[in-house]
């Protein structure tokens, strides 16, 4: 269950000394989600800003309304009509486009789509795939981070 702790240890970043964000339950946007907001900033973390009203800085995991199933097999044993699960989890930030300008909201989306019944025959697999996914999130937070700045690859 999603349902992280506080205060989240941020991935390295250029410019930014042991990161940690204090997170504080907040209403979701919607049922079929939980949502955190930044109540405060740890380390050094120059120029960057807690959540406030104009600004927001949230993290926010969705999960499917409608669960899907794995489908049916058809007469030649074939597995057809599978529908997937997808979860999202999206962190959201305020930030300025241009200095002396209103805050603009940016958003950080990892979709996963998993098929349906793959959490019943699979979950090793959908488990290494998060794994991969985070430790490459973690082990490049900064070569994404200086990316997104650099506008380069």
């Amino acid at each position: 269950m999603f349902n992280p702790s506080s205060p989240v240890t941020g991935g390295p970043q250029t410019g930014f000394t042991s990161p940690t964000y204090t997170i504080v339950a907040d209403n979701a946007p919607s049922v079929n989600a939980k949502q955190y907001y930044v109540s405060a900033l740890g380390g050094t973390q120059s120029g960057a800003s807690a959540s406030s009203l104009s600004s927001p800085f949230t993290l926010t995991m969705y999960r499917p309304s409608v669960f899907a199933s794995a489908g049916k097999l058809d007469s030649n044993n074939v597995l057809r009509g599978v529908g997937y699960n997808d979860f999202a989890l999206l962190v959201r930030k305020g930030m300025l486009p241009l200095a002396g300008q209103q805050p603009m909201l940016a958003q950080a989306l990892l979709k996963m789509r998993i098929p349906g019944g793959a959490d019943l025959a699979s979950p090793a697999e959908i488990r290494a795939m998060m794994s991969l996914m985070a430790g490459a999130l973690w082990a490049q937070s900064a070569g994404v981070g200086d990316s997104l700045i650099a506008g380069t690859v």
